[in-house]
């Protein structure tokens, strides 16, 4: 597989590669290994989340009441900080 970088990326990649002394290819294998699995969890993470809102076991709240409890929340904060 031939994958192609703009030269910044590169550039970061080859530098990283210098300085731990590791193959351009060995860095982004693991570099890709992560990321797949962190999109499995994220993806095991919404089918569970969405498997308990249609299962009912999770209430929904609206767009508007949640922006609502983050500003108190974050107003909350701010006035213990003061």
């Amino acid at each position: 597989m031939e994958v192609h970088f703009a030269p910044d990326a590169e550039k970061k990649l080859n530098d990283l590669a210098a300085q731990s002394g590791r193959g351009t290819d060995e860095l982004l294998q693991d570099a890709l290994a992560a990321y797949f699995d962190e999109l499995v969890q994220t993806r095991d993470m919404l089918d569970s989340r969405y498997d308990e809102l249609k299962g009912g076991r999770v209430k929904p709240i609206d767009g508007e009441e949640a922006f609502a409890r983050l500003q108190a929340k974050t107003e909350t904060q701010r006035n213990r900080e003061a």
